[in-house]
């Protein structure tokens, strides 16, 4: 791309030369260690650059393509042609722009993707892979990824990451994430199962409680020795509570004999796990990661017909009272870890924003899912800057299950860049330490938390 493409200042170009070639640090993603590690070649542009994408296929939903070109059976060069139609009228969209970059960083393309262009570049594309035999492996070490965290259950055997970190033939550190998310969903169907998954995972028995947390702390040793330095909790619904140890035991018996749990019983479940993770997660020194303020499958017949992750979710709310709640109970049972605030709704950038400062340990992350655009990029570290503090802030993350993502940090680093360039041509700033400020975030911040 050209070093002007989404930098509108000279100052932000200038800038952009410092950080646009140093390694990326994907401290968040829901790649597969199993594709990482076996590391087949790709078969075609298409599944590569659409597969599992939630993010395309939502475009193309908007779009008007029917169902079939997007998630169905058609072929992967009729499901490429239908996004590249698709991708005509989404003026502003960032897909269209992530898109733009990839064919650049991947292939040297240049031309813009539309219905006329569609074919030249499917034939272009699969000629490169077929030729450099492209493949998970290959696609992070052209773009110079350093870290990946991938996002991976309490249950998980983490078979592949103790495989890649012997690999040495891996050039890419590939570490798990810890996210508990099935153990806390009470209200889950299939909850009693996935206790006994958990249940033969640790080796202990899990009737109570108690014995839940004492599974979940020894798969939280085992994920440590494994590599682990960040965890996540990703659920719908956010405690307003924390709820007594008598209350969560009451709540957990419930679920385990298959009985409903109502919202007060849920929320006082999770209040008390949600303090009794913070204390454990400080206690190891690992990262808590918090995103909330999501409504999932909002389209019923959607995740019925084709589960979730599909596109089928939408921003949420959360009364701040709720987090400040949490984060003051687990600073008073012991201390916070470091911790990681994500909301897709932006009006609670701010308010998060706000809060973060109230803590030692608490910063806002990056602009997330459907903030994850120029406008929601710029206005998410705007606010920071303006309410709490830019230079301790952790840059981007893919939050992507598509190995074709990792140009998002270029786009990324332009944008951060042009609002740095602002400041400084507005007098605001100096240059010195902007070139301070733009390699911390970009790059130095992240790596001395997640690999120093």
């Amino acid at each position: 791309m050209k070093d002007s493409y989404m930098i509108a200042n000279q100052t932000g170009r200038m800038l952009y030369q410092q950080v646009r070639s140093l390694p990326i640090i994907d401290y968040h993603c829901h790649l597969s260690p199993k594709e990482i590690y076996e590391d087949k070649p790709f078969t075609n542009v298409g599944q590569v650059m659409l597969g599992g994408d939630h993010y395309k296929w939502r475009v193309m939903r908007a779009a008007g393509i029917d169902e079939s070109l997007i998630t169905g059976s058609a072929s992967w060069h009729d499901k490429f042609c239908a996004y590249a139609q698709a991708l005509e009228l989404a003026a502003g969209n960032p897909v269209a722009q992530w898109t733009r970059m990839e064919l650049d960083a991947f292939f040297g393309i240049t031309e813009l993707l539309d219905r006329s262009s569609a074919e030249r570049i499917w034939i272009a594309c699969n000629e490169i892979i077929e030729k450099e035999q492209l493949s998970p492996r290959k696609v992070m070490k052209k773009l110079n990824v350093e870290y990946v965290a991938t996002t991976d259950d309490p249950a998980d055997t983490l078979e592949y990451h103790i495989a890649l970190a012997s690999d040495p033939n891996m050039a890419t550190r590939v570490s798990p994430t810890f996210r508990p998310d099935a153990a806390m969903n009470l209200q889950a169907p299939g909850y009693r199962e996935y206790i006994t998954r958990l249940s033969a995972a640790s080796g202990m028995e899990i009737q109570t409680v108690a014995q839940l947390k004492a599974a979940l702390s020894a798969r939280l040793d085992f994920f440590k020795a494994h590599g682990c330095r960040i965890t996540d909790i990703g659920l719908e619904a956010f405690p307003d509570r924390i709820g007594t140890d008598e209350e969560a035991e009451a709540a957990f018996a419930a679920a385990i004999a298959g009985k409903p749990v109502d919202a007060a019983a849920f929320s006082a479940f999770l209040g008390n796990m949600y303090l009794f993770l913070g204390r454990e997660y400080a206690v190891r020194d690992l990262v808590m990661q918090l995103h909330v303020a999501t409504v999932r499958n909002a389209n019923t017949k959607l995740l019925q017909e084709l589960g979730p992750d599909v596109g089928g979710d939408t921003m949420g709310q959360i009364n701040p009272k709720d987090m400040i709640r949490l984060l003051d109970a687990i600073e008073l049972a012991g201390g916070l870890p470091k911790t990681i605030l994500y909301a897709m709704n932006p009006a609670l950038t701010a308010l998060m924003s706000g809060i973060a400062g109230c803590f030692r340990n608490v910063i806002v992350g990056a602009a997330w899912w459907m903030l994850d655009h120029k406008r929601g990029i710029r206005e998410v570290c705007a606010t920071i800057a303006e309410t709490g503090y830019i230079g301790s802030f952790l840059g981007m993350l893919t939050d992507s299950r598509s190995f074709f993502s990792y140009p998002r940090h270029d786009y990324f680093r332009r944008i951060f860049c042009e609002l740095v360039g602002s400041w400084v041509e507005a007098d605001e700033y100096s240059y010195e330490l902007a070139q301070r400020l733009v390699s911390a975030v970009c790059y130095g911040n992240v790596k001395k938390t997640m690999l120093d």
